[in-house]
């Protein structure tokens, strides 16, 4: 396969000079389910704030051609002869010089896919990656081959915070913790107010005692109940999962924001909460929290009990926590609702938050400082504007949010 198999999406700024300097690497043409779309705004905001271009491989050599090489480190103990026992690999070769060489990983499964470029590190500068969801449990003997793909990088990032020091002792590369983020602007419904008609959200996997409360709730008191009705299958764990593809990340997200942006209360749990086996009961939590609270909803939820989790939600009411399982949220949501005064500074308090603290763009930020990268100065007017949005919340009457 040439480099036609390979999708070059160029975002170009005029900033102080004339090209590009980040090369993102993503999979968003390969990996298309739902939970992989906030990891692709991300992607997004990156090229929005900065002179960024975007390499899209639109398929992989993740089948046979990855067992192989597998099958031949094994047998060789020798990186370089795997690479060349390996069969053609739809090589890519960079043509410019970057300042910053960035792949984004939904999982260390999809490394494999830098066996195709073959130049990058002589092109970039410098060199970081951030997988998303990378649990303890993925460091089995048999698959710690992927992580060889890491050590030319100068800091590696994680979306799970227990996993960062031995990824960092097994590749000897720096590493670190990046929380999860989200594009507040997308999300944040001041200053059109959009009238919040979904009385409960709740999407993604979910306790059947819970989302079956809540059907009977629904009924009895005529609200808006919103949840997923679908899933793929062939996914691992879907029995578990309340998951499908999606055909465009982007404009998911904008549907899923707007969604958000009209829903009361919204549920969130840490990550992988009915999946123990997977976890090995280390508590993390994914883009969930962010997506609710960056829309003015009420967070409802089993969260982790974690110093890392409270840190980024620390104000009051940052979520009602109730169990997994709760058998009597109509009570609690009917308590709820007899307070409007503490719903609209919830959800005031909640938006403001986000938009100091929690979009994408400050998680850019965390990179840049690390490997000493000055910001753009478009990334620069994007803090600016978030810090005026939030002002003007501040400011607004608390009940205009909740409408």
């Amino acid at each position: 396969m040439s480099q036609e198999k390979y999708l070059m999406t160029p975002k170009l700024h005029s900033i102080s000079h004339n090209q590009s300097r980040i090369l993102i690497v993503s999979m968003r043409e390969v990996a298309k389910l739902v939970g992989f779309c906030s990891l692709y705004e991300f992607e997004d905001v990156i090229c929005d704030a900065d002179a960024a271009d975007m390499l899209t491989p639109l398929s992989t050599d993740d089948g046979i051609v990855r067992k192989i090489y597998k099958l031949a480190k094994y047998l060789t103990n020798s990186k370089k002869l795997a690479n060349f026992l390996v069969p053609g690999t739809n090589p890519y070769f960079i043509e410019q010089e970057y300042e910053l060489f960035f792949p984004v990983f939904n999982s260390p499964f999809e490394l494999f896919a830098l066996h195709a470029f073959k130049n990058w590190r002589q092109k970039c500068s410098q060199a970081v990656c951030y997988i998303d969801e990378f649990w303890e449990t993925y460091l089995q003997p048999s698959s710690l081959y992927f992580l060889e793909y890491l050590k030319d990088f100068d800091h590696i990032f994680l979306g799970n915070k227990n996993s960062v020091e031995a990824v960092a002792k097994i590749t000897g590369r720096p590493c670190s913790y990046l929380p999860p983020g989200i594009d507040t602007l997308k999300f944040c419904p001041y200053p059109q107010l959009p009238h919040r008609s979904i009385d409960v959200s709740y999407l993604g996997r979910r306790s059947p005692v819970t989302h079956q409360a809540l059907l009977e709730y629904a009924q009895q008191q005529q609200i808006f109940y919103y949840y997923d009705t679908i899933k793929v299958s062939g996914t691992k764990n879907a029995a578990k999962q309340q998951t499908f593809a999606v055909n465009n990340a982007r404009e998911h997200r904008i549907l899923f924001a707007n969604l958000n942006k009209r829903s009361r209360y919204f549920f969130a749990n840490r990550a992988r909460i009915n999946e123990a086996e997977a976890t090995k009961n280390k508590q993390e939590f994914g883009p969930r929290f962010f997506e609710g609270a960056a829309a003015g909803a009420v967070l409802i939820g089993d969260p982790p009990m974690t110093e890392e989790f409270y840190k980024h939600f620390d104000w009051p009411d940052a979520i009602i926590k109730v169990p997994f399982d709760a058998p009597e949220i109509g009570e609690i949501i009917s308590d709820l609702d007899s307070q409007p005064e503490r719903l609209a500074r919830i959800s005031r308090d909640n938006v403001v938050n986000t938009l100091l603290r929690h979009d994408w763009v400050y998680r850019l930020r965390t990179v840049f400082e690390t490997i000493d990268v000055k910001p753009s100065q478009i990334m620069l007017a994007r803090e600016a504007k978030l810090k005026k949005l939030a002002y003007e919340i501040q400011h607004t009457s608390n009940a205009s949010l909740v409408n």
